[in-house]
């Protein structure tokens, strides 16, 4: 397991998939019409990342280089807290908890305006609820950055 993202993400694996299984891709899609209108284009792959019981991810805001306007991930295996903090005023600030099988959206506002970060296990509570982390898997759909065609190639950095 290693660090990306500039050393935003610690004990993690990744890969970027475009062949699933029929069960897999029904599954996808459910994820990709609840996330996306019908005239965003998404990048051709989608991102996995295996985060271990012991891994966490930085507060970062996603590359506008590599990303586009919508963001989907669904969380697999272990609960999680993400926490979304606004870049111009910390103060303002949410946590959400990721249930196994939860999905969430990143858009608008919530894409641009507030990094984004899941917590390590020490830190890991939601409200005075202690939620105990594992392993983490989370299958990320993001749609394709401002500009760039269908056919182009730009290779998100991890967790993009």
């Amino acid at each position: 397991m290693g660090q990306g993202l500039v050393g935003a993400i610690h004990g993690f694996r990744e890969t970027e998939k475009s062949r699933w299984s029929e069960a897999s891709r029904a599954i996808l899609q459910r994820v990709q019409a609840a996330a996306f209108g019908p005239g965003q284009t998404l990048l051709s792959s989608v991102h996995v990342l295996d985060l271990e019981a012991r891994g966490y991810i930085k507060p970062h805001v996603d590359s506008i280089k590599f990303c586009g306007a919508t963001i989907a991930g669904l969380s697999l295996l272990s609960p999680s807290v993400m926490r979304l903090v606004h870049t111009q005023d910390p103060g303002e600030w949410l946590e959400l908890l990721l249930e196994p099988g939860s999905l969430y959206i990143l858009r608008g506002s919530a894409r641009y305006d507030f990094s984004h970060e899941i917590l390590r296990d020490e830190e890991s509570f939601f409200g005075e609820r202690r939620i105990p982390r594992g392993r983490r898997i989370s299958v990320i759909c993001r749609s394709l950055p401002e500009g760039m065609g269908p056919g182009e190639s730009g290779q998100p950095p991890p967790a993009c």
